[in-house]
């Protein structure tokens, strides 16, 4: 019982920890459409929300006496990290801009694929053509780039057509967008390899989270002044720029970072990326009651593709972990110095 207890307790709280860092990004999508859709430009949001995440982290770094000593090579590692960050953030936020937040979600269940070629190339992930579970990881891959081109180059016949004051502009590019966000979710599968290296090795999330906040800040910053020549984009105009930007500080930097951080280091890159798929309801949902947009069919099909593909390379992956695990329990028990057990 208490064996039991201490397993449920042990998968509850990451699991619920996941689910709200899923409703608060896809929070966070939703309302970055509407002040991008009202004119903010998405270089200037990302400086805000990470500057003001960095304040707000910062008098945890301050007084955090506990933390682990820092080194060169590990602020390295973080500003390479901010770079792959703010780099994904950019493209993901102008993605979003000219396509939808519902899509944004639904090419999210790219980040599975993305880590799991990634992994393989880097020698991180096993891959035996052989075994049945390295076949369901390579054809579910498959599957779900199938699933994202459907999603960005297919729209169909609308599902639920909304009204016609939709907070959203009518000048869209599906296509732009759809690519903008692969990039984001490619760079989000690279961002998730690196940071389960760094958290592994410097176990101090919220210190982790103040300077890669910081590193994105900076980077942002100095995009943003040689991208952009017009100083009339720093001014906030409405109350929807303002809210945005201290939700986006709160929950897409400083919850999102830290919980993803913990997870990764507690439970590794596929159990986070496995609550990508849970997104896309909440996003058609919030996006089709707040936003008043239009669902498409090509959006349905696409998303079903993608998850599809994605729970195939889940169910490899978790085979191949019972393997493993049957191998290490029977590997103990017959070991001559397995300890007895004792009631």
């Amino acid at each position: 019982m208490g064996l039991m207890g201490t397993w449920c307790g042990d998968a509850a709280i990451p699991f619920a920890a996941m689910v709200i860092a899923e409703i608060g990004l896809v929070g966070l999508f939703t309302l970055s459409k509407a002040a991008l859709s009202r004119g903010m430009n998405p270089y200037v949001f990302v400086v805000y929300y990470y500057a003001l995440a960095t304040l707000l982290l910062l008098p945890t770094f301050i007084f955090n006496r506990r933390r682990p000593p820092l080194t060169f090579s590990l602020l390295s590692r973080i500003f390479l990290l901010g770079l792959i960050g703010t780099s994904g953030v950019i493209f993901g936020y102008i993605g979003i801009g000219y396509s939808s937040p519902t899509l944004s979600s639904a090419m999210s269940n790219l980040v599975p694929a993305f880590t799991f070629i990634l992994a393989s190339i880097f020698r991180m992930e096993k891959l035996d053509i052989k075994s049945r579970s390295s076949q369901a990881k390579t054809v579910g891959t498959i599957v779900s780039i199938t699933g994202a081109i459907i999603v960005t180059l297919y729209k169909g016949q609308p599902l639920i057509v909304t009204p016609s004051h939709s907070l959203l502009s009518t000048h869209s590019n599906w296509l732009i967008g759809g690519v903008l966000l692969a990039a984001d979710w490619l760079l989000m599968a690279v961002w998730n390899i690196v940071m389960a290296a760094i958290v592994k090795d410097f176990p101090a999330e919220l210190t982790i989270a103040f300077f890669y906040c910081f590193f994105v800040a900076i980077l942002s910053a100095l995009f943003t002044l040689v991208a952009v020549k017009d100083l009339n984009v720093w001014k906030l105009r409405s109350n929807i720029e303002l809210i945005t930007v201290v939700y986006s500080a709160i929950f897409g930097s400083i919850v999102s970072t830290n919980i993803h951080a913990w997870c990764l280091r507690i439970k590794g890159p596929i159990y986070v990326s496995i609550f990508k798929p849970f997104g896309i309801v909440i996003a058609v949902i919030m996006s089709v009651i707040l936003l008043a947009e239009t669902l498409y069919i090509g959006s349905v099909i696409g998303s079903i593709v993608i998850s599809i593909g994605f729970y195939a390379v889940i169910w490899g992956k978790s085979t191949e972990e019972k393997v493993i695990e049957d191998i290490d329990i029977t590997s103990f028990e017959s070991s001559p110095h397995a300890p007895l057990l004792v009631n």
